[in-house]
């Protein structure tokens, strides 16, 4: 998995250096959905399609965390890094827990794990649809930073 997600670090860097780390994270997060209805519909005792899955994880993880920190970083007053990446790990591990809370208070009202996952779909719509409506060459301007030539 640890091969995979920095295969997928290398890949989505690459895709942001040409489309924006902006656009990229947004992709990211498509994709993300894409992987929650692919377990879905995922079969059951079907260990390749599981396989798969795991790669198809492993690849979105490694890039969606970097590409994140990457565009976050770019969004940090000069001089105030330390603040912002000690808010940024608190509110990562302060809601760490969101995800299996949701998911398992649904596989306790249901008892259907596919049901469960599709809990977790409202968290990455609801990421895409707040990262989207940011006006992020407008904010890296504002606190100081010169934007790339690409978001």
């Amino acid at each position: 998995m640890q091969f995979l997600a920095f295969g997928g670090a290398l890949s989505l860097g690459a895709l942001a250096r040409r489309i924006g780390a902006w656009k990229t994270v947004l992709l990211s997060l498509i994709l993300w959905i894409g992987v929650i209805i692919g377990a879905f519909r995922l079969p059951a005792e079907a260990p390749v399609p599981f396989m798969i899955l795991g790669a198809a994880i492993g690849l979105v993880l490694g890039g969606s965390q970097a590409l994140s920190r990457s565009l976050f970083s770019q969004l940090i007053p000069a001089g105030k890094e330390g603040e912002y990446y000690g808010f940024y790990e608190i509110s990562d591990k302060g809601t760490s827990w969101l995800g299996p809370l949701a998911f398992g208070l649904v596989f306790q009202l249901t008892a259907s794990y596919r049901v469960g996952l599709v809990s977790l779909l409202i968290f990455f719509v609801v990421g895409f649809l707040l990262l989207a409506a940011v006006p992020i060459r407008r904010a890296i301007v504002a606190v100081g930073n010169t934007p790339p030539r690409v978001l």
